[in-house]
């Protein structure tokens, strides 16, 4: 990837992580650790990959995406503030009664959200329905998925895998973001879900690796899954929950409750110095 491009990507990815951190923040509640994680994949999506149009977020030719770790909702909303589905401000009444956006995905209340998301497992089920439909219409868009590591302990998502190989879902592409934490602890100690990249391959799956916060790596990854044919492809990448707040990074406790008015200072101020050593 050009440097140019890449460091394009990066501030915005900071841009998504300084959203995420403000909604979570204002309220009051949320899952900051794993929408931190996949800020980066996020922001590859709908800034390199996916055909999409703030403009017109219904628009039939468009990628679809599919969060099915619905709670951290919060990196999805702040990359479709960012690139123009609604107005940043949005952010800051995450969660608030009455608000636009709430604790989990609603494709009827948010523009840009595909799917309504949020029991675990169900998400990726979603995605392999809209990707058989793309198929019966023969239809040139793609859809995506992200899964959380510990979501895949779920029997629904191994169910969707053998579907989605049965019917060669080739214009499917799951992401499973690799932090090994989830709400109790490492995933690997809770019910391990390893080796995860010869589980996608029995079910049929053709499996690509990627580190989550280097965007030649999902640069790589996603070119190759998007041209596999005749079945559906998997990224499993490697991620640190928190990525880009340095106490939040690599900490099962930060899976799913928000920073004190101490803490989201320390954390902005530390995406904003970020992002001023990208300005160099």
């Amino acid at each position: 990837m050009e440097t140019t491009k890449k460091v394009q990507l990066q501030r915005i990815a900071n841009h998504v992580r300084q959203g995420v951190i403000e909604g979570v923040y204002h309220a009051k509640s949320g899952h900051p650790g794993g929408s931190l994680s996949i800020a980066d994949t996020l922001t590859y999506l709908y800034y390199n990959e996916m055909k999409v149009d703030p403009a017109n977020p219904k628009w039939e030719e468009r990628d679809r995406l599919v969060l099915s770790k619905g709670h951290c909702c919060p990196a999805l909303y702040s990359v479709l503030a960012e690139k123009g589905y609604f107005d940043k401000s949005e952010l800051k009444s995450l969660r608030h009664v009455g608000a636009m956006l709430q604790g989990h995905p609603d494709m009827k209340h948010i523009p840009g959200v595909d799917m309504s998301s949020g029991s675990l497992g169900q998400g990726i089920s979603a995605a392999c329905g809209i990707a058989l439909a793309g198929k019966l219409k023969k239809a040139d868009w793609r859809v995506f998925t992200i899964l959380g590591d510990g979501e895949i302990e779920e029997g629904q998502v191994w169910e969707a895998a053998m579907f989605a190989a049965h019917h060669k879902l080739d214009n499917l592409v799951a992401v499973v973001d690799n932090n090994n934490l989830q709400i109790d602890g490492r995933v690997s100690d809770v019910c391990s879900v390893y080796p995860i990249d010869e589980k996608f391959r029995a079910f049929g799956w053709e499996v690509f690796t990627a580190d989550a916060h280097d965007f030649d790596s999902l640069d790589a990854a996603f070119t190759a899954a998007t041209a596999v044919q005749g079945k559906p492809a998997v990224i499993i990448q490697k991620s640190v929950k928190g990525k880009g707040v340095s106490f939040m990074e690599d900490q099962a406790g930060w899976h799913g409750k928000a920073p004190s008015q101490e803490q989201y200072e320390q954390a902005m101020a530390e995406l904003k110095a970020a992002e001023a050593a990208m300005e160099g």
